[in-house]
């Protein structure tokens, strides 16, 4: 599209990945299908993705190109507009072959439901053409050393017909995998902005120095932005989506449960074919099998019972989400919808520490091998899941139901 730049545009610090044509999904079925495909192809190599620390790379460009990369977008603007209970579920099949493919394009889609509320139509057009086009869309909102999640010590300014922004991010999931990097920042009003950076962008450097235990192949690391230029048409004033009801919060935190149950599935299937195939019966059992193990089948039944339910959960949260975006939005539907994803959340959350490490248990010390590296679901469990607290989520829950308080408006609810 003329008004966007070469894709392939490159600075001494930053060099922009391929841009590949992606076709373009046109029903929830189609969506499912492609999450299957990918799912399939990327399971392959998983293990050793993650302990090699191999970036996906190749499963990103498969994501994109076979049109799940926009399958939010509005149908007004060329999209499928799924629904939210088909999003959830493609994010859990995706993640339960790969939780690192299916969290690298997590915020593309939060920041697609944001401009919905906070862009003007010419900026809409623009940016979900882009995207439809095969334009991914990273993270650079994080920071470390501030006080707390939404402090932001980035600053744009504005510059002639421009803007410049300077400062560093952390935790920049998607970024380096991105043609658009978004980034927070606070404008010279002090108010929270959102700027749409292409990469190959003189003065922005992408670093991938992520070094967590889990997740290892996100490439959630630093961003430096050393006077990054961006035109004022990609300057998003998403500050105003506190000023009206909204579900950016319930939209982003339904993903990231999503990620977390495919997390789940993983883990469990992953332990049935080991007890099934490698595991040894204990003596007292008296059995041939370890299947056959009284107490193995009887936990078997537990996690699955459990991992069900958080499902459950997770696709009530987003017919919920569907319910209330079918009506104009009020304060008490957003709530509604935004407490229904932190019920879900609490569920994904305990079945995925839960499987990753019950599998041990039942598979045996053999498991516990480096050659298998089925500690990876438990590493990337105990990662993802720090995203933000759930403790907080059963008090909100709580609040909701006893005290008739609705949830904060955040990304974190």
């Amino acid at each position: 599209m003329s008004s966007l730049a070469d894709a392939n545009v490159q600075s001494d610090l930053d060099i922009a990945p391929l841009l590949l044509p992606a076709q373009v999904l046109r029903n929830d079925a189609q969506a499912i299908k492609a999450a299957f495909d990918l799912a399939q192809a990327a399971r392959v190599q998983a293990a050793k993705r993650d302990r090699q620390r191999k970036l996906p790379w190749s499963e990103i460009e498969q994501f994109t190109r076979s049109g799940l990369g926009s399958i939010a977008i509005p149908r007004e603007y060329g999209g499928p507009q799924v629904s939210f209970v088909t999003l959830a579920e493609v994010f859990a099949i995706i993640s339960a072959a790969d939780p690192a493919l299916g969290q690298i394009p997590q915020n593309q889609f939060g920041i697609i439901h944001l401009l919905l509320g906070t862009a003007t139509e010419a900026q809409k057009k623009q940016l979900f053409q882009s995207v439809l086009e095969g334009w991914r869309i990273g993270n650079a909102g994080p920071e470390r050393g501030t006080k707390n999640t939404l402090e932001l010590k980035a600053r744009i300014s504005a510059d002639g017909d421009d803007y410049v922004i300077n400062g560093q991010k952390f935790y920049s999931t998607g970024a380096l995998f991105a043609h658009w990097v978004a980034v927070k920042a606070l404008n010279d009003d002090g108010k929270q902005v959102l700027a749409f950076v292409r990469r190959g962008t003189p003065g922005l450097r992408i670093v991938d120095d992520w070094s967590g235990f889990g997740q290892r192949t996100t490439a959630s690391g630093t961003i430096l932005l050393n006077n990054v230029r961006v035109e004022s048409s990609l300057v998003i004033d998403n500050w105003k989506i506190n000023d009206k009801p909204n579900t950016q919060g319930a939209v982003s935190q339904l993903i990231q449960a999503a990620i977390d149950a495919g997390i789940a599935r993983g883990a469990i299937d992953d332990a049935i074919d080991f007890v099934k195939t490698r595991a040894r019966p204990w003596i007292d059992a008296k059995v041939e099998r370890a299947s056959d193990d009284l107490y193995v089948i009887a936990d078997i039944g537990k996690l699955k019972i459990e991992l069900h339910a958080a499902e459950a959960l997770l696709r009530k949260a987003g017919k919920v989400l569907d319910e209330v975006h079918a009506a104009p939005l009020t304060a008490e539907s957003a709530a509604r919808a935004s407490i229904a994803v932190a019920e879900a959340k609490v569920l994904t959350t305990e079945i995925s520490l839960l499987a990753s490490e019950k599998l041990f248990e039942l598979a045996g010390s053999r498991a516990t091998l480096a050659e298998f590296n089925l500690d990876r679901h438990w590493r990337n469990a105990r990662v993802h899941t720090l995203h933000d607290p759930v403790r907080w989520k059963y008090h909100a829950v709580g609040n909701y139901y006893l005290n008739d308080e609705n949830p904060p408006l955040r990304g974190t609810i």
